[in-house]
């Protein structure tokens, strides 16, 4: 679907005009037209170097983020695609380490969209196959590939024989697609396996297995699931890892959240259940301090925006919008945390995802909440959240946008803690407003 990207180049400006135009207005899943796209180019899919394939509901973007971190910090060049994008476009495709330029975006994007005629290819298929296009023209030691959406029929899983395959945390996200259960949805992530290649995922829970199993069977691919060849748990302060190479322990990650040194561990199993690119124990230890992966419970610098708040206030950030990331942002928020008091919640949510799902481990934490429009998408309306907040038994406020909430929080509160969730397309408006942008 379109993400209604814009641009200050004016070359990718046009571009991302012409690819608003050439999208059809909702995405139907399938390889055809990623296929028929790349055949047109000369299929630079089949000229990657080698692929970490990572799939996910929740924590797949920080898997990539780790993975890239451990290879860089043992000499390694490495690119990366990603998705969505939180401020500019370029963000989503990564050469040797460094966002896309705008010429060579622009380049890319208008040599694909040169060639697609006919295709009907969807907004994510063309910025697929731009970035493989980047990818195979400029070499590497590795490529680090998000799945967009699902895994299954997904754009990235034309890629053939990867190095190795991960699947992060799994939660019910984008039924219309996926399913509505998490069986479904895991079948379809579980669809990125590939003959011969391990696929390392997180420990699910059992009822779940079946599924696992019938699509690495159908694959004829190894399954590798935490607690079966690998592990890992924190205690004293330090991520311990062990798999039957041996053991090893970490710093925990510099990211926020428990849940974070799961996906370190997952990172450190992919890498090492593959030998196609070696990396080094000390790079491994490495990358937990080094991993960076915005709008994941980040908490904001001095900026525009947060400079409209009193000294000593707190503005946290993370695009969580489904259940799992409800519970990790959820646990984070401990009373030592937040030290006894609640969290004010300014919150913009995308019409297709529920808010009771994702809010529910935040009750009992919340002072007030504040909802905001998602500028330029179709967002739940204040009385979505409105009701949420009557059966928490505190206030529910609708503003026009992020400076108005948080100008009025600072009103009421100083200093106070903030909490701004509910979308990545939110986190990347508040990014924006605080001249905060990923590099």
């Amino acid at each position: 679907m379109p993400d209604h990207a814009v641009s200050t180049h004016a070359g990718v400006q046009a571009q991302l005009d012409r690819l608003a135009l050439l999208s059809p207005g909702a995405d139907i899943l399938g390889l055809e037209r990623i296929t028929t796209l790349l055949a047109r180019l000369g299929d630079p899919h089949l000229a990657l170097p080698p692929v970490f394939h990572v799939a996910g509901t929740n924590g797949k973007g920080s898997t990539c983020a780790f993975l890239r971190a451990a290879l860089e910090a043992d000499g390694r060049s490495v690119h990366v695609f990603t998705s969505p994008h939180l401020v500019r476009f370029n963000e989503r495709i990564r050469i040797n380490g460094a966002l896309i330029g705008d010429d060579a975006l622009a380049d890319n994007l208008a040599r694909v969209l040169d060639i697609a005629d006919g295709v009907g290819a969807s907004f994510f298929e063309v910025t697929t196959a731009a970035a493989f296009l980047a990818f195979a023209e400029h070499p590497a030691d590795a490529c680090v590939i998000e799945v967009g959406l699902g895994g299954r029929l997904d754009a990235t899983n034309v890629i053939p024989a990867p190095a190795i395959c991960g699947i992060a945390q799994l939660s019910v996200d984008h039924q219309a697609f996926l399913g509505d259960t998490l069986a479904q949805i895991a079948a379809e992530k579980a669809g990125i396996a590939k003959q011969g290649v391990p696929l390392v995922t997180q420990r699910y829970p059992e009822s779940l297995h079946p599924v696992l199993l019938d699509a690495v069977a159908k694959a004829r691919a190894t399954w590798l699931p935490m607690g079966d060849g690998w592990d890992a748990a924190t205690y004293r302060d330090r991520l311990h890892y062990r798999d039957a190479q041996g053991r090893f322990d970490t710093p925990l990650p510099r990211l926020p959240g428990a849940h974070q040194a799961t996906n370190a561990a997952l990172a450190f199993a992919m890498l090492r259940h593959q030998d196609i690119v070696p990396v080094h124990e000390s790079a491994l230890k490495a990358a937990p301090l080094w991993a960076h992966w915005p709008a994941r419970l980040q908490r904001l610098e001095p900026g525009p925006l947060v400079d409209l708040l009193h000294a000593g206030s707190t503005v946290w950030l993370d695009g969580g919008h489904n259940a799992g990331a409800g519970e990790a942002i959820g646990a984070f928020f401990t009373p030592d945390r937040i030290g006894g008091e609640p969290v004010h919640l300014v919150i913009g949510m995308l019409a297709n995802k529920d808010p009771d799902d994702f809010l529910a481990p935040f009750a009992g934490k919340i002072a007030h909440i504040h909802a905001v429009p998602v500028p330029g998408h179709d967002h739940h309306g204040a009385d979505r959240f409105a009701a949420v907040a009557a059966r928490w038994n505190i206030g529910c406020t609708p503003y026009a946008d992020l400076p108005g909430a948080l100008a009025a929080i600072d009103r009421v509160m100083q200093p106070s803690q903030i909490l701004i969730a509910g979308s990545l397309y939110l986190a990347g408006e508040a990014l924006r407003l605080n001249d905060q942008y990923p590099d």
